[in-house]
């Protein structure tokens, strides 16, 4: 069964009636007294006033005591306390979500900031270190990481003390390129002085038969054979300076000093045989260059990293034209030059492929001619304008643990013909083909000290024989 509840209008409407009844009805309400006020209570359940009734039959002067308008007052005031509680409890509220609005706010940028390390630790990570901030400075020796905030910061909360085990030392960048060969490495970094000397020995023998005249049959021939037997050694000792200009422009000076040493040996055969020995030997400066790198873009993940060259090459050198020469135009001295200036614009790369290093490049060396006008023999010489080459290398750097690394390549140049006025004739020599295989080794002496040496095998006719040559760096920053 369903109870009944009648609102609070309705209750006081039907206590009013009931005391009306009372009033005009009195013969019925002498029956109503004799009825105990309980019974009058159940017999109007729906009114709910029992509550009313019993409090008011179990205290006579209550009413006295407390009227009903002072009960009212007491619970509007009861009500107005709850409600100044609870406004305070807002108020407390809104204090405390401004609190936490100020702390998401922080950590909102203190995300940012570690979100900008994380992307600086994981180019790192990738080899994508500014390639300027190694060269000249070993194999990783001096380089300063990005700065991370250290224990306490606001930035990030790091332990102040070791946990874990350290993860083995990876090789840099550095390492991997330090044996590759000059010119082909990372820039220096900006303010740094590195002075670099270097030794390279060359040799080179060439032998050659030439037949001027007629064969009348296989075997019998009539004219002049001539057969040349050449060996020439080369030691060229190197200052070399480079400065970082900038974090990608780099300037470098190399003055060379050459010593000469050619053995040729010529037999010619006419109606008896004539065998002439030469024995030459020259030293002095050679030529001067002057060069500059510039990187164009910054490391990212593997891709490359392009450097432009411009080099260009003085005569500081004794040029071909300046030794002697005999009655038959043989040259009684030795150049320790070229004798004409040269620019020679390249473009480099490397590209992080761990664990490996891949560099390459291209160049164009353009030999500006002149007019030499000298009596060599009994002829005249002219305009010479040497030839210009074209070349282009590949290979790997691979470091083997952080103080060995070694490289692998392949170098080509193509010289195109020399054009010489000799006379009133216009001479053209042939063009040639000089294809060399490179192989580098770097290792570390000290956190400084680098030693690198690289050899270079001729795999051309035109080629030398064989290169070797030593570097060591020094310096840092001025």
């Amino acid at each position: 069964m369903t109870n009944l509840s009648a609102p609070p209008v309705l209750r006081h409407m039907g206590v009013a009636a009931v005391g009306l009844s009372a009033v005009f009805a009195p013969s019925q309400a002498k029956a109503y007294e004799a009825l105990p006020l309980e019974c009058l209570c159940d017999a109007l359940p729906f009114l709910d006033t029992a509550p009313t009734w019993n409090a008011a039959a179990g205290a006579p002067g209550a009413a006295a005591e407390s009227p009903p308008a002072a009960s009212v007052e007491s619970e509007i005031d009861a009500q107005r306390r709850i409600i100044a509680e609870q406004r305070a409890l807002i108020d407390q509220q809104n204090v405390m979500l401004a609190e936490q609005r100020q702390h998401i706010v922080k950590m909102q940028g203190q995300l940012i900031t570690q979100q900008a390390q994380i992307d600086r630790l994981s180019s790192f990570a990738l080899a994508e270190a500014p390639l300027d901030m190694f060269r000249g400075t070993g194999m990783g020796q001096g380089i300063a990481g990005p700065a991370l905030p250290g224990p306490g910061s606001d930035a990030v909360a790091l332990p102040d003390a070791p946990v874990g085990e350290a993860p083995p030392p990876s090789e840099s960048t550095a390492e991997r390129v330090a044996a590759v060969p000059e010119g082909q490495g990372v820039l220096t970094r900006a303010g740094n002085l590195i002075f670099e000397p270097s030794f390279e020995y060359t040799r080179s023998s060439t032998n050659r038969l030439v037949f001027r005249g007629i064969e009348l049959i296989p075997g019998i021939q009539i004219g002049l054979i001539e057969a040349t037997d050449a060996d020439r050694d080369t030691l060229v000792g190197t200052a070399s300076l480079r400065y970082g200009i900038s974090d990608r422009l780099e300037a470098e000076v190399r003055i060379p000093y050459l010593y000469r040493n050619d053995r040729i040996e010529v037999v010619q055969q006419r109606d008896e045989g004539i065998v002439r020995s030469i024995a030459l030997r020259e030293d002095g400066v050679g030529d001067a260059e002057f060069s500059l790198r510039y990187q164009f873009n910054r490391p990212v993940g593997q891709k490359p990293i392009f450097v432009g060259t411009l080099r260009v090459k003085s005569d500081t050198g004794k040029g071909p034209f300046e030794v002697g020469y005999d009655e038959f135009g043989v040259a009684t001295g030795l150049a320790t030059g070229s004798g004409f200036w040269a620019v020679q614009p390249g473009l480099n790369f490397l590209m992080p492929s761990d664990p490996a290093v891949i560099y390459g490049g291209a160049a164009y060396l353009y030999h500006i001619p002149r007019d030499v006008n000298k009596l060599v023999g009994e002829v005249l010489i002219g305009r010479v304008d040497p030839g210009d080459a074209v070349s282009a290398n590949i290979g790997f750097g691979f470091a083997l643990n952080p103080r060995f690394s070694f490289s692998l390549g392949y170098r080509h140049n193509y010289i195109f013909p020399t054009k010489t006025e000799i006379g009133d004739t216009n001479q053209k020599s042939n063009y040639i083909h000089v294809g060399s295989l490179n192989f580098g080794m770097s290792y570390r002496l000290t956190e400084r000290d680098v030693l690198n040496m690289g050899f270079e095998i001729g795999v051309t006719e035109d080629a030398p024989d064989v290169s070797i040559t030593l570097r060591m760096p020094f310096g840092g920053k001025l």
